[in-house]
């Protein structure tokens, strides 16, 4: 039998109960093969051991590969999902997104304010943000900084951009698992960049807003079904902290970029279907998404349409913009 080194999977499942992994079966949709390699008993002893019992999630390196681990606890006992993380970035041209979305990204770079991507688990989201934050280092240099539990893709190191300048990426874990000081711990260092892997507590959105108008480009992951129950979903985590509802949305309003909620379609090698919303990233001049996000009444669905159809006809999105 292969070992876990010499298997190429995406995701690995473990049960406790009966010591079996299971992982996906690639002739087929959706279903799971059992899987039996040589070196199963040490894996998992690695996997067990690397849990501390404080977080669920939690990284794990075996035969220099890396994990993201998630346990749960069954009626039948622990049940571990392990997600293989990639040895590179992958470009951000490479991943099937639309040209136009991607040029229109990249030419953010200059900007701050907040990129939000959203979907279900296991739909690519870090996969993105990761790859255009590499992106803009590479295009612009400068610090980045990143937060993430554990963090998915190897951002970390010196990046020689193209503009002849440096950039530095540092990737950290959350400061004694709170998100909301660590971006606090995040913003003294003055970086460029913040990156958040996952808006999971009310305090993070907090912050991750605050950042937001603050002057840095920031990053972040949200469970959304759509474009507006992201933007939604951000405020109300924002507004179940100190920060009232009507300060969340007008805060939303002055920091947002764009968000973009993804899917991953197709069999094998999947790509993305995407929907998405911007916002004119020139603050200074009017602009009916900021106006509609700040009321807090969600009325997009018509401004989606008409912007997703103006990006397909390589159309400006803001003819203002230089």
């Amino acid at each position: 039998m292969p070992t876990i080194k010499d298997t190429r999977f995406s995701d690995i499942y473990i049960t406790e109960e009966d010591n079996k992994a299971y992982i996906p079966d690639a002739r087929t949709h959706n279903a799971l093969i059992e899987f039996n390699p040589d070196d199963f008993e040490e894996f998992f002893a690695v996997v067990k051991k690397e849990y501390d019992g404080s977080d669920p999630s939690y990284p794990v390196c075996y035969e220099g590969i890396n994990f993201r681990a998630e346990r749960s606890v069954t009626s039948q006992g622990a049940l571990y999902c392990l997600r293989r993380m990639p040895e590179v970035v992958p470009p951000i041209r490479g991943l099937g997104y639309p040209s136009e979305l991607i040029n229109y990204l990249v030419s953010l770079r200059r900007c701050s304010g907040l990129i939000l991507c959203a979907g279900a688990t296991g739909s690519g989201k870090t996969t993105f943000i990761s790859s255009l934050l590499k992106e803009y280092l590479m295009e612009e240099g400068g610090f980045a900084y990143t937060i993430e539990n554990p963090a998915e893709q190897p951002l970390s190191g010196i990046y020689h951009a193209r503009n002849g300048g440096l950039g530095v990426c540092r990737q950290t874990m959350p400061l004694n698992n709170s998100w909301g000081d660590s971006l606090k711990s995040a913003l003294r260092s003055a970086p460029r960049y913040i990156m958040v892997g996952e808006i999971r507590t009310p305090d993070a959105a907090d912050e991750l807003l605050r950042a937001s108008v603050s002057g840095h480009l920031v990053f972040s992951t949200i469970h959304a079904n759509n474009v507006i129950d992201a933007l939604s979903s951000l405020v109300k985590y924002a507004s179940a902290s100190d920060m009232s509802e009507e300060l969340a949305y007008d805060m939303l309003s002055r920091g947002l970029l764009g968000v973009i909620h993804q899917t991953l379609i197709g069999k094998g090698t999947k790509k993305p279907s995407v929907q998405f919303l911007m916002a004119n990233p020139n603050t200074s001049r009017g602009d009916q998404v900021r106006g509609i996000i700040k009321t807090g009444n969600l009325n997009l669905a018509t401004t989606i349409e008409q912007q997703m159809i103006r990006m397909a006809r390589s159309q400006e999105l803001f003819p203002e913009m230089d």
